[in-house]
C-alpha cells in the first residue's frame, strides 16, 4: 500500500496586518491519509495547535470556525509535530498540499522555534499539478478547483481537517489511470 499524507492548515490571521509583537502561527493541522493504490482516503485528521506568540482574532474565528478557547486547548507546535512523525509518519511518506503557503509556514515555524520539521522532501504541490492537468493559465484556490472538477466541497472551507479532505479528492482525481 503506497501511502501519501495530504495536509492543509490554518494559522493565526487578521483583517489587516497582524498586531504588533504578532505573526501568523499554524492553529490547526487537517491531515488525510490517502491510499494510492486503491485510490481511496482512508482517514481525516484534525490537530489543534495552541498559538505562542498571537491570539486567534474574531476574523479568524469566523474565517476558521476556531475560537481562542478551542486552540488554547491543543497542543504545543512542538508537539503537534512530533505527533505528525510518530502517528502519521510525516517524515517518511510523501505529502501535497494546496500550493506552497503550508510548507513554507512550517518551515518558517519550525526555525523560529527551534523544532525539527516533521515532513520528508517528497511534497507534492497539489495546486500546480491541477492547473497543469486542467490546462488552466492561472493556479485556483482549492474551492475554485472543486468547482472546475465538478466536485461538491465537503465540510468547511477553512477548517484544515476539512480542507485535508477535499484536497486529497482533488489529488485523487488527478492519478493516471
Amino acid at each position: 500500500m503506497r501511502l501519501l499524507n495530504v495536509v492543509d492548515v490554518e494559522a493565526t490571521c487578521w483583517e489587516g496586518d497582524p498586531p504588533p509583537g504578532e505573526e501568523h502561527e499554524i492553529i490547526e493541522i487537517g491531515l488525510t491519509v490517502v491510499d494510492l493504490d486503491s485510490r481511496r482516503r482512508l482517514a481525516k485528521h484534525q490537530v489543534l495547535v495552541r498559538p505562542e506568540r498571537s491570539g486567534v482574532s474574531d476574523f479568524c474565528t469566523e474565517l476558521t470556525g476556531l475560537t481562542q478557547k478551542q486552540v488554547d486547548g491543543g497542543v504545543s507546535f512542538g508537539e503537534a509535530c512530533g505527533l505528525l512523525m510518530s502517528e502519521y509518519r510525516t517524515d517518511l511518506l510523501p505529502w501535497a498540499s494546496w500550493g506552497d503557503y503550508d510548507r513554507k509556514q512550517f518551515l518558517r515555524q519550525c526555525e523560529a522555534l527551534g523544532v525539527a520539521y516533521p515532513f520528508g522532501d517528497e511534497h507534492w504541490n497539489a495546486k500546480a499539478r491541477f492547473a497543469e492537468v486542467r490546462g488552466l493559465k492561472r493556479r485556483p484556490g482549492m474551492a475554485r478547483a472543486l468547482e472546475v472538477a465538478g466536485v461538491p466541497l465537503e465540510g468547511r472551507h477553512h477548517s484544515g481537517a476539512d480542507d485535508a479532505w477535499n484536497i486529497a479528492g482533488l489529488v485523487l482525481g488527478m492519478l493516471p489511470d
